[in-house]
């Protein structure tokens, strides 16, 4: 790139024939700037905007919103973080290979705030006690649709801790059944308006299933301390299943634990906050520690609950059988073989000397031109069925001639589509304002597509004036 606004290949080209295009690389911002997202596999958003922690009730991993690592960045102990989620929060995160964040706002999908949807794997609604707005249910909605997982954490009726009218119950089931992408039953079953007070609901049989036998452990009962079920509609969602049943029942009834999926997206409701109650939180709050009982298995449940919903683990669900290979599933991914494999923008598969691979001499430059313009690069793969672990990583470098430090005037897409083009899933979306020195690695679970072909796209979109470069080396997709 020719310092210091200096636009991309067309006119790096022009200027190479008159033999005037500068050695090197590119004039790069001094300071690396926030990443879009941290560069982790598993990010799980927990929701604390809608009166979660209203009356008795503390419904936080961490009292340091958004991040939680700003109260303990190395948390061995439930209370190295203030909250009566604390040890769900630091359970994951000694795990490794989780990033948690807490959302106070509304929630939104494809903006960019930090806590948009869109740069999470899953959501943790854990007893919200106010309506979702409709442009929240949209969200929340199309998120899932599109590959994200949804957690939801109910409390028996009547448990109106902010005394509005409205209680867990009523509020999830409007998510529901009043939103604008699907309101005709897309999970497959609704809440039902009881209050049952106690009792240790036992799991099924199914040694096959990731939620009940995990990476963290067997489920063999959950506890329910004045808590709710769900009752399955399987003619409306094939996919629904009741994995934790209340004594006496079976079946379509009394399901205390449930998944599902809908769209490319994964589903599970818990019918009481309970067992996600570790007994400590926030001065004034009478607590239960649900989560160290010791006549039920709750810990693992939510644990490999998380897993499945962020696409770790087992595939489970709707992800079917079959067989799988470890392997490296995209073709030329390095980029060495020029423009084969990838479909691609003219130029943006380049040796140019304008630009440093990562590694070899061939990488894709998105962007750069310092007008308005797109550049596109993808390929089409299928995830093997039998494969539990899919990861998409690629290293990316980003330069601008961007002064501003709040405006995303160009931006890179990283997404996920459909065999007819429609988007599934953003895994990420970076702008002029994550420009740093040098490549990042960015990694992302695709476990949830397994048995599909998919195609990865990378979309720069640039704006009329100062270039932004978006460059892409040593791109990978391994699955076991």
């Amino acid at each position: 790139m020719l310092a210091p606004t200096g636009s991309r290949h067309r006119l790096a080209t022009a200027l190479a024939a008159l033999g005037l295009l500068a050695a090197g690389v590119a004039v790069q911002t001094a300071g690396a700037a926030t990443p879009a997202h941290a560069a982790t596999t598993h990010r799980v958003l927990f929701d604390d905007g809608h009166a979660e922690e209203a009356g008795n009730a503390d419904w936080i991993i961490s009292t340091s919103k958004p991040d939680p690592l700003a109260e303990d960045s190395s948390p061995s102990a439930e209370t190295d973080w203030t909250g009566a989620l604390s040890s769900w929060g630091v359970a994951l995160q000694k795990s490794g290979g989780y990033s948690l964040k807490t959302a106070t706002s509304a929630l939104t999908y494809g903006g960019s705030a930090t806590t948009d949807l869109s740069n999470f794997d899953t959501l943790v609604l854990p007893e919200p006690n106010t309506l979702f707005t409709t442009a929240e249910k949209t969200a929340i909605m199309n998120f899932v649709k599109n590959g994200g997982g949804l957690f939801m954490i109910s409390d028996h009726t009547g448990a109106d801790r902010n005394n509005d009218g409205e209680d867990a119950v009523e509020i999830l089931n409007d998510l529901m059944t009043n939103n604008s992408v699907d309101s005709t039953d897309p999970f497959g079953f609704s809440i039902d308006s009881l209050d049952v007070g106690s009792g240790y609901p036992a799991a099924i049989s199914d040694s096959a299933d990731p939620v009940l036998h995990g990476d963290f452990g067997t489920v063999t009962k959950s506890l329910i301390a004045d808590g709710t079920t769900a009752t399955l509609k399987p003619a409306d969602n094939a996919a629904v299943k009741g994995l934790v049943y209340r004594s006496g029942y079976s079946g379509n009834t009394g399901a205390f634990f449930v998944t599902s999926t809908f769209g490319s997206g994964r589903v599970a409701f818990w019918g009481d906050s309970s067992p996600v109650d570790d007994g400590t939180g926030q001065s004034g709050n009478t607590l239960y520690d649900g989560w160290n009982d010791s006549g039920a298995t709750n810990a693992p449940l939510a644990l490999n609950a998380t897993a499945w919903l962020a696409g770790a683990g087992s595939s489970g669900g709707g992800g079917g059988g079959g067989s799988c290979t470890a392997a490296q599933l995209l073709g030329n991914n390095g980029f060495e073989s020029g423009n084969t494999t990838w479909s691609a923008s003219s130029g943006v598969i380049t040796n140019s000397s304008s630009k440093s691979a990562r590694t070899g001499s061939y990488y894709a430059w998105l962007d750069g031109y310092g007008t308005a313009t797109t550049d596109t690069l993808s390929q089409s793969v299928t995830v093997p069925s039998g494969c539990t672990t899919a990861a998409l990583s690629f290293f990316l470098h980003i330069d601008t001639a961007e002064t501003t430090t709040s405006t995303a005037y160009d931006t890179l897409k990283v997404q996920v589509l459909n065999s007819s083009g429609t988007v599934l899933a953003t895994l990420a979306t970076y702008s002029n304002l994550n420009a740093a020195s040098g490549y990042t690695q960015r990694t992302f679970s695709l476990a949830s597509y397994a048995g599909q072909t998919v195609t990865l796209k990378f979309t720069g979109t640039e704006g009329s004036t100062l270039q932004t470069s978006f460059v892409v080396d040593d791109t990978a997709l391994n699955v076991s």
